[in-house]
């Protein structure tokens, strides 16, 4: 074992903001992270010198010179060098002390944190060669501040960092002062570098990274730019660097905060935050105490504005903002919505803190719920928002925040089930509200070249990511993935073995469903966004995901779909004439016109499947369609508009019967024997469907389109790899992250679930998106600190709604032409007049709410808001109070003084 060093011990105590520590009333050990952190990184020589001045003291060559009469001025230059490079040190040439008017060199002993803990890790070659120097950094950030939190003022108190809100945020009417300002701070200073952010780095090395990767976030200022610069901690650049850095944060939801250690007349940094990893942030989340850390505004919700599309909850740094309800209770009362207690009035403790909330402010939404079709949606998309801003005409704005959670919402206005609709609020009154009609009519912009949203593609610090990511499957599940992947900076490359992108868009759906030139709209923008598609390569056969490996691709989003058919396992279906609905469907969409078929056709199934082969079998010259279900009229799968207008076309639908036989004459097919299904479910609704033998009936027919489900087909796709397999063939991971047994292999969309819809599948390509991007970089939990995507439907059944218009919902029209010979889609978008009418109908039913007590002012908020509902108020002044670190008792003692009499007070009361 070590032995102990007296000088790093004596440093450590001499350096560190623990009281106990620093003033001998508990003894400073080797166990101590003051101890093991200076001594990874200094010899006894330097800490023998840094012992001889005090902390935060400035001291020119000379006078470390004569107080270290032992060494030579060379020596202790060479000294003060090293430490300056290991990051002990600072240097700068400033007079703010009024101490160096000729301006000299002058060297200063750093505190920890603010201060040496994160120069040390800005030294790569120091934190590469001493790796513990990350664990040192979180617990000179942590220990500290425990027990002091409590006891902070607003402002800070000359303690650690200080949120700065964003400039454009800042309401013009209101007054201000200097300090809340970044250009103010910018204006003071000429000089300018950037640095790598020291808690994204700490956290990935710790392991604890949220995806918020390292990178060049910390603008230096002044006389500190030039020492990062000079000492490897930094770059030099330039004001409008600066400024794009700033903006790009503020894209990203990264929090501004300033160094507020030196009073208001300086700083020497800028930090752009990431909340999940910031350990500055962390004391208004962990400990629960914002004062610490919080700016002078708060910010405020305009009931009536908000449409709760989310955008706020989802870059709010610390969960204050939640989606909850507009509309009252049957009692006319507004729902009362929890407050953070806080420590003014109140003893604090563990008790009080919240260990977990990295997780916690990421919920999206009060238990009291918010809006059902929010909450309905898969991707949770914002439909009040778009609903609103289509009312207002505002096309492409709610173009470009649809496709923030689906990128293709023309080929979800055309085909999606409509869940939103199903729980729509309006519906309780007199009809849903035409939510997909409204999406389909806003994407029509994707038709139109000019009119295309193409999203910004980049990463944190405006560049792209070296890390190549395959998507296997140009199906929506991978083209969702890669569209968001894209996004967020990622070399891109979709492997699809067919001829073409789309997946079963393409070759499982008609055209009187779903247009080509629709699905080709939406895919031409991924080409535009940069992403690449490779046709005619099948994924273990053409090559391999090891070779692909061998290729530099670091993770896999499988996503091939259920593109196989299923038959009924009954004698004589392998007959000519007798077809999988899938296969069919795929030979009508790679050939209309050659794929004919004559007579007479059955098709077995009632789902939308089902549907559309049998409306595509009519328009392929079948002279009479039946389509024959197990399920009764009401138990049918089926959307009830889809089988309407399947008997508006003249197909037969017959209920309750299940095939028990094909019957053939020369090997075709020539009819088929039903039996009658007197139950599809058992008593626990699982599908188990029970037959009368006794009862059946022979149909004639010289086809069979067997419709009654789909596969999962993967021929040589897993070989070698440790994917397992489960039921139905579908590949096994973890629910949230989607993640299977071999570790760089994500699965999502029906390969993973199971037949489902396109909207379920959009929505597992963005879940995708999350876990590879943290996979990808080393040091990331692939959970932690993720939004859940979670919300909570309000109570219909308490609901204030006895104030509404009458309007009816409004329907679209229809082409001229025969819809049952054309397999052009004969169906209309509304008109402009019929979106706003429809748009009108909206009942509005959730809202922001903002906890202000959690509230740090950073002002994110206001830049996700599209319709003017969310504001920042200077609710606290003394916020923009700022101490030099040696002062804080100034603040700290007559502050801790009141809260102390307030705190017996409150006793007195209970």
């Amino acid at each position: 074992m070590a032995e102990e060093r007296e000088a790093i011990l004596k440093l450590g105590k001499k350096i560190t903001d623990r009281v106990p520590q620093h003033l001998g009333l508990k003894k400073m050990t080797k166990d101590d992270p003051e101890y093991w952190g200076l001594a990874e990184v200094l010899t006894d020589e330097m800490a023998e010198l840094a012992l001889t001045m005090k902390v935060r003291v400035h001291y020119t060559l000379d006078q470390i010179a004569k107080m270290n009469p032992k060494h030579t001025k060379e020596e202790c230059e060479k000294l003060c060098e090293e430490l300056s490079r290991i990051g002990l040190f600072e240097y700068s040439w400033d007079n703010l002390d009024g101490r160096n008017p000729d301006g000299e060199k002058r060297y200063l002993l750093a505190m920890f944190v603010p201060g040496s803990a994160e120069m040390f890790m800005m030294n790569p070659e120091v934190i590469d060669n001493h790796p513990i120097i990350a664990d040192f950094f979180e617990r000179m950030a942590f220990l500290p501040l425990e027990r002091v939190t409590p006891m902070v003022p607003l402002g800070g108190a000359g303690v650690g960092m200080h949120v700065i809100p964003v400039e454009k945020a800042i309401p013009a009417t209101q007054q201000s002062v200097s300090v809340e300002h970044l250009s103010h701070w910018l204006k003071k200073y000429d000089r300018f570098g950037v640095g790598i952010c020291s808690c994204r780095k700490q956290q990935r090395m710790r392991g604890e990274g949220t995806g918020d990767i390292e990178g060049e976030y910390c603008i230096a200022v002044g006389d500190f730019a030039i020492y990062a610069g000079e000492t490897g901690k930094g770059r030099d650049i330039t004001y409008e660097e600066v400024i794009e850095i700033l903006e790009r944060s503020e894209r990203h939801g990264f929090v501004h905060q300033i160094t507020n250690i030196d009073g208001e007349n300086k700083i020497f940094g800028i930090c752009n935050c990431a909340p999940g990893v910031c350990n500055a942030l962390r004391t208004s989340q962990l400990f629960n105490t914002p004062n610490m850390s919080r700016s002078a505004y708060r910010a405020h919700v305009e009931k009536e504005k908000c449409v709760a599309c989310g955008k706020c909850v989802e870059v709010c740094p610390v969960g204050a903002a939640k989606l909850g309800q507009k509309l009252c209770k049957k009692d006319g009362s507004e729902i009362a919505y929890p407050k953070a207690l806080l420590p003014d009035e109140t003893a604090w403790g563990r008790d009080k803190w919240n260990f977990n909330y990295k997780d916690t402010a990421k919920i999206n939404c009060y238990e009291t719920g918010t809006a059902p079709c929010k909450t309905a949606c898969p991707a949770h998309l914002a439909v009040q928002g778009y609903v609103k801003m289509a009312a207002e005409g505002r096309y492409e704005d709610a173009l470009k925040l649809i496709k923030q959670d689906n990128p293709f919402p023309a080929v979800c206005g055309a085909i999606c089930n409509r869940r939103c609709e199903d729980a729509c609020t309006r519906g309780t009154i007199d009809e849903p509200l035409a939510i997909d009609e409204i999406k389909k009519f806003i994407a029509q912009q994707e038709l139109e070249a000019e009119k295309r949203y193409i999203p910004l593609c980049e990463n944190g610090v405006g560049e792209f990511y070296e890390e190549k990511v395959a998507v296997i499957g140009a199906g929506p599940s991978g083209m969702s993935a890669a569209f968001y992947l894209r996004e967020k900076g990622y070399p891109v490359t979709i492997f699809e073995k067919e001829s073409r992108a789309g997946g079963m868009l393409m070759n499982g759906i008609p055209s009187f469903r779903l247009e080509k030139d629709v699905i080709q709209a939406e895919i031409d923008v991924l080409e535009a966004m940069g992403i690449e598609f490779k046709f005619n390569t099948e994924i273990g056969k053409d090559i391999t995901i090891q070779g692909l490996r061998e290729e530099g691709y670091k993770a896999f989003y499988v996503a091939i779909g259920a593109q196989g058919g299923r038959k009924a396992n009954v004698p004589g279906e392998d007959a000519k004439g007798v077809l999988t609905g899938v296969e069919f469907l795929r030979n009508i969409n790679l050939d209309e016109e050659g794929t004919r078929l004559s007579g007479k056709t059955i098709v077995v199934g009632g789902g939308n499947v089902a549907i559309d082969v049998a409306r595509a079998a009519l328009r392929a010259g079948s002279e009479e369609v039946q389509m024959f279900c197990l399920e009764q009229r009401g138990e049918m799968p089926a959307a009830a508009d889809e089988i309407a207008e399947a008997e508006e076309e003249g197909i037969i639908i017959h209920c309750g019967w299940g095939p028990k036989e094909v019957v053939s004459a020369d090997g075709k097919v020539t009819s088929v024997i039903f039996k009658k299904c007197t139950a599809v479910f058992d008593a626990d609704h699982k599908f188990n469907p029970v037959y009368d033998e006794n009862d059946c009936k022979s149909v004639e027919c010289g086809n069979l389109l067997l419709s009654i489900g789909q596969s999962i087909v993967w021929d040589g796709l897993l070989e070698g790899s440790k994917v397992e397999l489960g039921r139905g063939n579908a590949a096994v991971a973890d629910a949230v992250t989607l993640q299977t047994a071999e570790p760089d292999i994500f699965v999502g969309g029906d390969v993973y679930t199971g037949p489902k819809f396109a909207i379920d599948a959009i929505a597992a390509g963005k879940q995708a998106c999350e876990s590879i991007h943290r996979f990808v970089h080393e040091g990331n939990s692939l959970t932690l600190g993720r939004d859940l995507r979670q919300f909570v439907e309000l109570d219909k059944d308490d609901i204030n709604v006895e104030t509404f218009d009458n309007a009816k919902r409004q329907i679209p029209g229809k082409k001229a032409g025969v819809a049952k010979s054309s397999f052009r889609d004969l169906r209309t978008t509304f008109t402009e007049e019929q979106v706003k009418a429809e748009a009108d109908r909206c009942l509005g039913c959730g809202a922001t709410v903002v906890d202000e007590n959690k509230c740090i002012g950073c002002g994110l908020c206001t830049t996700r808001c599209e319709f003017d509902a969310i504001h920042l108020s200077r609710d606290l002044p003394d916020a923009s109070n700022m101490y030099r670190a040696e002062d804080k008792l100034k603040a700290i003692a007559p502050y801790a003084a009141k809260r102390a009499i307030k705190i017996k007070k409150n006793k007195k009361k209970d």
